[in-house]
């Protein structure tokens, strides 16, 4: 039988046969175990390293080589069998064992792949149903202004009007439907940062924030008057609570300081001044422009008789009435910028500390106008049959 190598390590040690043999036949010969000779060794320090770097370096099986020298084919028929076999055994187990734990990643990384995917799928889906619902709010919101005809005109009740959506006042009903929306966030941030120890900076930059919430609403009702001024007056933006304390399309800067006033306490003696004459300058400015409304009602009321009893000029006199029409949207925005100069004021007057607590108090009053009205809306009424019976009783 021909002598063939024997493929066991890719080391290149060459164990003598000659000597092995004679070893054996010894009966002193002590064997050591397997995996503490020669031939083996190899396996050993490869395990080691592939601990090491696993799931960088994975040993090819085919690659580890030794060819036996052929001095002794009588003896090396039993010893070279019996050591073919073991490493032949142990490599099988190592390939195996490579190859189950880069199955093992590939799954482990299939599986993170796939919950990746379906955190991904579950948020877009949690987006789709938020805007949804955004989306079905805005249409109920414009069904109700268009039953009731402030900016959507019918052919059938106002002949010869357009029929068509303003577009300006359109966007400001989103734009102020998600700045409701964001004040309710910045309530909540005021009321947790309140409740916690922070550092003056940070609550800083909440009370600048918040203010500039605020700038960005008068903002929006500067777009919105040049849009249609009588719209953004009559306050069907707001609830119904809100539109009873409403005075030229907002609060007024005195009803603010009257709110927030009772939670700022303790205030000092020079606080206390500045806030009462602070008080006294809103409410001057306020009478001002209250004056000025009803001034431009009778100029306008006294030019419409004027053109009904046909003295003048019709076209004329609609000119100027168009003219001093022009006029209310310069007391919305006084108004608005009367707002704005008490909040600055405000926060000028206050501690970060004194102003993040009025932010908050008036920002909850705003809240709590909005609820009541959700619960008046809510009511239980009595059918209009069963009214017209009680009054005739």
């Amino acid at each position: 039988m021909p002598d063939e190598p024997v493929v066991v390590n890719s080391s290149e040690e060459v164990v003598d046969t000659d000597e092995q043999s004679v070893n054996m036949s010894s009966p002193s010969t002590q064997f050591a175990p397997a995996r503490r000779m020669g031939i083996f060794e190899p396996f050993h320090h490869m395990s080691m390293w592939e601990d090491t770097f696993r799931g960088d370096i994975i040993p090819s099986a085919g690659a580890c080589m030794v060819t036996l020298p052929n001095d002794r084919a009588d003896d090396k028929s039993g010893y070279t069998s019996s050591e073919q076999l073991i490493p032949s055994g142990s490599e099988d187990n190592q390939a195996g064992k490579s190859i189950s734990d880069k199955v093992q990643r590939r799954l482990a990384q299939n599986r993170e792949a796939a919950r990746k995917s379906r955190m991904r799928k579950k948020a877009y889906v949690q987006q789709l149903e938020k805007s949804n619902l955004k989306l079905a709010q805005l249409e109920m919101e414009l069904e109700r202004a268009r039953q009731q005809g402030l900016y959507i005109f019918g052919s059938n009740c106002n002949p010869g009007l357009s029929s068509t959506i303003n577009p300006g006042i359109a966007a400001f009903e989103m734009e102020y439907s998600l700045w409701v929306e964001e004040q309710q966030k910045k309530n909540a941030e005021l009321r947790n940062i309140l409740q916690s120890h922070v550092s003056e900076m940070e609550l800083q930059l909440l009370v600048e924030t918040v203010l500039n919430h605020y700038y960005n609403l008068f903002r929006m009702k500067t777009d919105a008057a040049k849009a249609d001024v009588f719209y953004l007056m009559s306050g069907v933006w707001r609830t119904s609570v809100e539109r009873f304390f409403l005075w030229l399309g907002g609060f007024k800067p005195s009803e603010l300081i009257n709110v927030v006033m009772p939670q700022l306490e303790p205030l000092t003696d020079q606080q206390i001044v500045q806030i009462c004459n602070l008080r006294h300058c809103c409410q001057q400015a306020e009478d001002a422009l209250t004056q000025g409304m009803d001034k431009l009602q009778q100029t306008l009321a006294q030019n419409i008789l004027t053109m009904t009893t046909g003295m003048g000029s019709y076209s004329s006199q609609m000119v100027s009435s168009m003219e001093k029409l022009e006029a209310l949207e310069s007391f919305v925005n006084q108004a608005d910028h009367l707002r704005q100069q008490t909040l600055q004021q405000m926060s000028l007057i206050l501690t970060t500390r004194q102003a993040a607590w009025g932010l908050l108090a008036f920002g909850e009053y705003l809240q709590r106008l909005r609820a009541l009205s959700s619960l008046w809306a809510a009511r239980p009424r009595e059918p209009p049959s069963l009214l017209c019976q009680n009054r005739c009783r």
